[in-house]
């Protein structure tokens, strides 16, 4: 029996213009040089008309090559989260400021539960900050940092639609990416931290098999170059890229637009959100209609 296409939520334009951010990791001096590299990129994807800016996962280990002195693992994670009140601000004053939907990376924080975690903050354009939590911990994360997993991952409703958020190897458990397309998600933002080829094509290839079966599209961010100083932290290897389905109506290849591998740089690409969901009720395949959940639940027992 063909299934019903997720509701979405809201009332999304026909099109929009994402901004990824492939984030060189260099040394810095202090807070201040960080946020004003960061307001130039943001206002770099606000001057070329960007909805959505994307920044990498844990992009903001570069504060600690300010530090004095070396820290350990364990220090560096908790210094880093007495950075949060001030990173959190930054984010919703440049959003407001320029105009445009902030995905802020991750930032190591000590939360307000007590616990810690590697969360994705959202600065949407009229203010509002919102969390979103990493859910699948690596076994590096794990044991250098201890940080734990979120247990919810909800749409964020923004003027320019419905998207949603998947941490790096989030994005490698088709679950997650059904979750939110389920709830109504157009778009699915993965900032990515990866310090070898073999870990960022894991990412990536997984991302594309994320716009596939949900048919959504996929913007994932990384970073490139190296950060001396920051232990666990040594080198970084991205080619950031935002993703489609494939289908007529798409790039054949499923690719809108993608990075140079190792290169600093801002890539920009125009989504038809109409077509997608055109292609959701029409397209040469029906991912979303053709499901069989009544199979999938006798499988599984239920």
């Amino acid at each position: 029996m063909p299934q019903p296409l997720p509701v979405v939520p809201g009332h999304p334009p026909a099109r929009v213009r994402v901004a990824a951010v492939q984030y060189g990791q260099h040394r810095v001096a202090g807070f201040d040089g960080f946020a004003g590299k960061v307001e130039e990129f943001v206002r770099v994807a606000a001057d070329y008309g960007s909805d959505f800016v994307l920044f990498p996962e844990l992009f903001t280990l570069q504060l600690l090559s300010a530090e004095p002195v070396p820290l350990t693992a364990a220090q560096a994670v908790e210094r880093l989260s007495e950075h949060t009140a001030a990173f959190t601000a930054l984010l919703q004053r440049l959003a407001a400021a320029h105009r445009v939907n902030i995905i802020g990376g991750t930032h190591p924080t000590r939360t307000p539960e007590g616990t810690l975690r590697n969360v994705c903050f959202v600065a949407t354009r009229d203010g509002v900050l919102h969390r979103r939590d990493k859910l699948h911990i690596t076994p590096s994360e794990q044991a250098s940092w201890a940080v734990g997993g979120g247990d919810s991952a909800d749409i964020i409703q923004t003027d320019a639609g419905p998207i949603g958020v998947m941490v790096c190897y989030d994005s490698e458990f088709p679950e997650l990416g059904r979750h939110l397309a389920d709830q109504g998600a157009l778009l699915l933002f993965v900032p990515y931290c990866t310090d070898l080829r073999s870990g960022h094509l894991r990412v990536v290839r997984s991302c594309a098999a994320r716009a596939v079966e949900n048919q959504v599209y996929v913007v994932a961010a990384g970073n490139v170059g190296h950060c001396p100083g920051v232990t666990n932290f040594d080198i970084q290897y991205a080619q950031s890229v935002v993703l489609t389905p494939c289908d007529t109506m798409f790039p054949p290849e499923g690719v809108a637009a993608e990075a140079s591998a190792q290169v600093e740089q801002v890539i920009f690409a125009d989504l038809d959100l109409a077509v997608l969901q055109d292609a959701r009720r029409d397209g040469t395949v029906k991912n979303l209609i053709d499901r069989r959940p009544e199979l999938y639940a006798r499988w599984r027992g239920h």
